[in-house]
């Protein structure tokens, strides 16, 4: 096949994400004789690349790097060896456009590439235990922040700075028969989630499956979530096929199984692909100042009308954040999470930068003297005995 003739539009890897962009990203390669593809699942050093020919299984010995943010992921292009190699390699990866990434561990200075090349992350939250609206603020200031140096980012009508954009789905609405309540449930989201397009779906029954459906239509999503929280049945129902296992989550705590343990790119029946992701139980925060801004944008509103440029929002007198709080338009629990998310994203950072942590350190001793200053002007002069 004769790929050099053939338009983005009826390449065949269109229906995977192929357009005029990757196509000339590739056009060097192209001119070695190798082949496009993309990276649908990545297993222990080797891979299964969708190329024009079908699906290879690839080594990635030749692009092991030492920096684990640059590691084969799903949802990578990459070029590959012709059709007449044995074995086949992937020779090298084109520059990312998104990554979803995550820290590895909290006492680790090392991120984790989820997926890449994404336009819509899809935060799944099961409607089965109690709403975490906390955890679903981290995930979507991770998502906010899903981008890549890399290149430019392609944002092609999307609203969102970080060139992904976010979408919570609420699963398993079937078990909220109550209408009242699953609308008290779905305004706490949304609250929660402000520009944020939250659905209520149910695998069982079918319900807003059509909406999802056609949101993730134009372009490559991915689904992210605790165990349990119903990824792999919402992936089966959205590809009208049983693609993923699943099991039941345990009655006692309503978690699930790492039923789903790698990450795999499935394309939709209507267009679009799907990279469903094995459950998270640890959310670390990686480089997600601007992710926490935006999933927060009106306490930072708030905070362009505080007396002082440099307010923490903590007892400084003209403070329009805590203004709000005491006035009740400012649900005090989203401060409070907005200043976690803060903090240990700022943590993350001073890891790795001696600058940074002294002058966190600065900072903190200077915010911790105008506490104390702040509390002896509100309890006045003091007799001495």
């Amino acid at each position: 096949m004769n790929l050099s003739s053939l338009s983005a539009s009826s390449h065949p890897l269109t229906p995977y994400g192929w357009d005029e962009g990757w196509e000339a990203e590739f056009a060097p390669y192209a001119e070695q004789g190798l082949l496009p593809g993309r990276v649908a699942r990545v297993d222990r050093g080797l891979c299964d690349v969708i190329t024009p020919a079908g699906i290879v299984r690839a080594d990635t010995e030749f692009v092991v790097p030492r920096d684990p943010m640059k590691v084969v992921c799903t949802g990578d292009w990459v070029a590959v060896d012709p059709e007449d190699s044995d074995p086949r390699y992937v020779q090298t990866l084109l520059p990312r456009r998104t990554a979803f990434v995550r820290s590895t561990s909290s006492k680790r200075s090392e991120g984790q590439v989820l997926a890449t090349n994404i336009d819509y992350v899809v935060i799944c939250v099961s409607l089965a235990v109690e709403l975490d609206l906390g955890r679903i603020e981290r995930f979507l200031a991770l998502a906010m922040s899903c981008s890549s140096g890399e290149a430019l980012l392609h944002k092609s009508a999307l609203s969102w700075e970080s060139g992904a954009q976010p979408l919570v789905a609420l699963t398993k609405a079937d078990l909220v028969p109550d209408p009242v309540v699953l609308a008290h449930l779905l305004a706490d989201v949304e609250t929660s989630a402000p520009g944020v397009q939250v659905l209520t779906v149910s695998s069982a029954t079918g319900e807003g499956l059509d909406v999802l459906g056609a949101v993730l239509s134009s372009g490559t999503s991915v689904l992210i979530g605790q165990s349990g929280a119903g990824k792999s049945t919402l992936a089966n129902a959205l590809l009208g096929e049983a693609a993923q296992n699943v099991h039941e989550v345990r009655d006692s705590d309503g978690k699930g199984r790492h039923t789903t343990t790698t990450r795999d790119l499935l394309p939709l029946p209507w267009g679009g692909v799907l990279i469903d992701t094995p459950g998270v139980r640890g959310v670390g925060l990686w480089d997600a100042e601007e992710g926490v801004a935006q999933a927060f944008a009106e306490i930072e509103q708030l905070a362009g009308d505080c007396r002082f440029h440099d307010c923490a929002h903590q007892a400084e007198p003209g403070c329009a954040v805590l203004a709000a709080v005491e006035n009740g338009t400012l649900p005090e629990r989203r401060l409070d999470s907005y200043r976690k998310l803060l903090r240990e994203n700022a943590r993350l950072a001073a890891r790795t930068d001696d600058r940074l942590r002294a002058e966190l350190r600065r900072t903190f001793k200077q915010r911790q003297a105008l506490g104390r200053h702040m509390m002896e002007r509100k309890r006045g002069p003091q007799r001495k005995p």
